[in-house]
């Protein structure tokens, strides 16, 4: 007869600051394993408070109501088995990134985060303070070791240290939030541990979004010699019972279901769906409304909206000039008509006029300019503001992240709103991410499935419309030679000197290099967005706003 253990994963999605909403997920999640006869129920990093907590976790009283919920967890989960969840705790001395063991009415032990992480999105190192080498813990009758996140991440430390210590599993709870190709990369890291240690690992991330950032669970456990034992799903809550055996010298995972993962178009699109609905509800808001301009970054965001919270929840505007051509109108119709949303027209015309008579006395004698292209989206997003305000509907911004990377957008206007599903989408991306939801219906999706963006909208030349006959590529390179531009200068921090090498024209690098300096300001006060790269705009790449250096290699 082989010795076994059950281990309870609650992947599941935590609201940030919702200390007493927490701990009642971890309550029931407790119940529910109690209930499957588990010697060990866990939850992920940081869950009771939420993750990225920021500098809220500082304020003394905010971990202090979290330390007192973990104590009263404990106490509420005292007959049935030990309960696992990532919590704040001070010792008087210093903040840590602690994991409670809660066990027989009362906090049994807290294991201390040792590797705080100080790149990209984390700042760990600026909220607490490393903990010191620690063992593993007895849970009935197996040794688990907890490196927290981080900790997994590093050769011949954390891990190799609690495997010294005579651990016989590892648990590894994480905040760990989605960009492409992130999946791979932790079955690759923890399969190395693995390698390193001959221990079973069992990787328990959280879900759900926050701010910018999509935690996208996608949880699984790697037996000795590399198997992935099996996968929970991606983006998606699951509470699941996993267990373990020791045949002979050690433990092993017992095999379990391996969830299919997306590819990264479905897995780009699920984490613009998923961080716009979580952001509403997290904020309060039920309801958006978006400028629909028959352009194709405007009908991408009000496919992601009407996915993400279904079309009676969602308004589109149409907001015509006299460049407004009867095109963009009957292709602004067929999105909403195909999705089933609401639309408004509001035409600008009398607005603008009203405007340009007021300000003519001012201007006289000097030729129209961008000044009234301007004028136009800044009264486009005055009119989009003022039914938000009258409706209580978010304001969702459709700007994609080469037009926020060059400054192609109007302060005060295009950029108005709340949140922006695209702003780490490159146009060349937008245009394969609506061929892709054209030809692709998931069971979350709630818009209708088929074609919802016609192709005309994705083939025509891109135009903002302020002036007659406008394209995008009047002003800016053709979005190709753009794109991969950006993505050298953004997300590969490449040199002018090494993008000329790479063929390009070095007189266009350099003055994308100057648009991208010189709309730092833009990025500064614009709308959060959904992060799909691991060098979104905000808390990956953060560049000063004043700045006089460029690059003359």
């Amino acid at each position: 007869m082989s010795e076994t253990f059950r281990l309870t994963l609650a992947q599941l999605a935590p609201t940030l600051g919702d200390i007493a909403g927490n701990a009642q997920k971890a309550r029931d999640a407790w119940t529910s394993g109690k209930a499957a006869g588990a010697d060990l129920v866990a939850l992920p990093e940081a869950f009771l408070i939420g993750y990225q907590p920021q500098d809220l976790v500082r304020r003394p009283a905010f971990w202090r109501a979290a330390m007192a919920a973990a104590d009263a967890l404990a106490a509420d989960c005292a007959d049935g088995p030990a309960l696992a969840i990532g919590a704040p705790f001070h010792d008087g001395k210093a903040l840590y990134n602690a994991y409670y063991i809660l066990e027989g009415g009362r906090v049994r032990l807290r294991v201390l985060k040792q590797v705080l992480p100080n790149i990209s999105v984390f700042d760990e190192k600026r909220l607490y303070a490393p903990g010191p080498e620690q063992g593993p813990f007895r849970a009935g009758g197996l040794l688990v070791g907890t490196p927290i996140c981080e900790d997994a991440w590093w050769e011949n430390r954390v891990c190799r240290t609690m495997a010294d210590a005579g651990a016989e599993v590892l648990l590894v709870p994480n905040g760990s939030p989605y960009h492409r190709g992130k999946l791979a990369l932790r079955h690759r890291k923890m399969g190395e541990r693995v390698a390193e240690t001959g221990l079973p690992l069992i990787y328990l991330n959280m879900v759900g979004g926050q701010d910018d950032q999509a935690f996208d669970g996608a949880s699984f456990g790697v037996n000795p010699g590399g198997e992935i034992a099996f996968q929970l799903p991606q983006f998606e809550e699951a509470l699941v019972h996993v267990d373990l055996a020791r045949e002979g010298g050690g433990w092993r995972i017992v095999p379990g279901p391996r969830a299919e993962t997306p590819d990264e178009w479905e897995a780009d699109y699920r984490a613009m769906v998923l961080t716009l609905r979580d952001y509403l509800a997290k904020t309060g808001f039920s309801k958006v409304l978006l400028g629909l301009s028959g352009g194709i970054d405007s009908a991408l965001v009000a496919t992601i909206a009407t996915d993400a919270l279904g079309a009676e929840n969602v308004r589109c505007v149409m907001l015509p000039s006299e460049y407004t051509s009867p095109e963009s109108l009957a292709d602004a119709e067929a999105v909403a008509r195909a999705l089933g949303t609401r639309l408004d027209t509001v035409p600008i015309s009398g607005p603008r006029a009203a405007v340009t008579e007021v300000l003519a006395p001012l201007f006289a004698g000097r030729a129209p300019d961008i000044t009234e292209e301007n004028i136009q989206s800044r009264l486009r997003g005055l009119l989009l503001m003022a039914l938000s305000n009258k409706f209580g509907e978010m304001l969702l911004t459709t700007g994609n992240k080469s037009e926020v990377a060059v400054g192609y957008a109007t302060i005060y206007g295009d950029m108005a709103g709340g949140y922006n599903p695209l702003k780490d989408l490159y146009k060349t991306r937008v245009f394969e991410t609506c061929r892709w939801r054209n030809a692709n219906h998931r069971p979350w999706m709630k818009g209708p499935a088929g074609e919802v963006i016609a192709p005309r909208i994705i083939d025509k030349p891109p135009s903002a419309e302020l002036r007659p006959d406008q394209k995008d590529e009047d002003s800016l390179p053709p979005y190709p030679v753009l794109d991969a531009i950006l993505e050298g200068l953004i997300d590969r921090e490449a040199s002018v000197a090494e993008l000329v090498e790479e063929g390009f024209d070095r007189a266009t690098v350099k003055r994308v290099e100057q648009l991208v300096f010189i709309s730092e300001y833009k990025r500064f006060q614009s709308a959060p967005g959904t992060r799909l790269t691991d060098r979104a705009f905000w808390l990956d790449r953060r560049y000063p706003i004043v700045n006089r250096w460029r690059d003359e290699s």
